[in-house]
């Protein structure tokens, strides 16, 4: 009898630790040892007619460097971004960018799997939500411009694999982190290229940081044929151009299969504002010159209630 009870609390334990492993990430995997994290199936879903109408799969997220294959359409409406051109000579500044980093040759991930995606935007709904490890469980999780991690761990998370900026919004970056360019306008390409090289440029429309910190390695440069694709598809030419965060959000849908928000839209008492921040203006940030919060809100929330991303509000 002492044995049959012996031998169940062996096979028990074998069974905790069997399902331990399972959710255990792979030693040499991000996070070490003793990250969690997703083990989510990746089921096809039917694409609705709204969907279909917007989502273009051929459109590549990043810019390759073969600059004469971007449609004047497009080019004209980029080099409108920045106001008058001045004479912009944009293979000239292709030229210097991939001088200083290399040219990617394709797409930069592996499509097959199922990789999950948190989207981490800069709402104060954040503020006492408790995500941090939920976020740190995806396999990639995307930041931007200057979304601080330190002291917020437990709403936030720790980790971030892919972190969007622009000039204005750079920050540096920890080792093994992407640092993916938003170029919002010609200048932005010129700036990244001069802040991993000589650290001439110095302002755009207000000072920039001279020097950037983060992995040359892993600088990856969206296309402005993607943004064009996402402000006539996705926004449809409300506001100027779309938001890094919405930006950020339909790369994660591009490049990922399970995708999961945080961070977006007002926090419980109607209020926008980032989480780091005191909240003095309640709705300073809902309406701007350039985006438009409510389209992209709204988008957000269709796209969750088709099932094409997990939205924690």
């Amino acid at each position: 009898m002492l044995c049959q009870r012996r031998t169940q609390v062996v096979l028990a334990l074998c069974l905790l630790l069997l399902l331990w492993q399972s959710f255990r990430a792979p030693p040499d995997g991000p996070g070490g040892p003793f990250r969690l994290v997703l083990r989510a199936r990746c089921p096809g879903t039917n694409s609705s007619a709204w969907f279909s109408a917007r989502y273009d799969p051929a459109v590549e997220p990043l810019l390759l460097g073969r600059a004469p294959e971007l449609p004047a359409e497009v080019v004209q409406w980029w080099l409108r971004l920045q106001g008058p051109s001045r004479g912009v000579q944009l293979q000239p500044i292709i030229q210097q960018l991939f001088s200083v980093f290399p040219a990617p040759t394709g797409s930069a991930w592996d499509p097959s799997g199922c990789r999950t995606c948190a989207v981490v935007g800069n709402s104060g709904q954040l503020q006492g939500s408790g995500h941090g490890p939920r976020i740190d469980a995806h396999d990639w999780v995307l930041r931007m411009n200057r979304a601080k991690v330190t002291g917020f761990e437990l709403d936030v998370g720790r980790r971030t694999t892919h972190h969007f900026m622009y000039p204005e919004s750079a920050v540096n970056l920890a080792p093994g982190t992407h640092l993916v360019l938003v170029p919002f306008k010609p200048l932005g390409l010129q700036w990244v290229a001069s802040a991993f090289s000589t650290g001439e440029l110095t302002r755009t429309y207000m000072r920039v940081k001279r020097f950037v910190r983060a992995d040359r390695d892993k600088v990856l440069i969206l296309s402005p044929a993607f943004l064009k694709y996402i402000h006539d598809s996705w926004t449809q030419r409300h506001g100027r151009y779309p938001s890094t965060g919405f930006t950020a959000l339909l790369f994660a849908l591009h490049t990922c299969q399970r995708v999961s928000v945080f961070g977006f839209g007002a926090d419980s008492e109607g209020n926008w504002h980032h989480y780091w921040e005191k909240n003095r203006w309640p709705g300073a940030f809902r309406r701007t010159r350039v985006h438009d919060a409510e389209v992209e809100f709204s988008l957000i929330e269709r796209l969750a209630a088709e099932g094409r991303i997990l939205f924690y509000k």
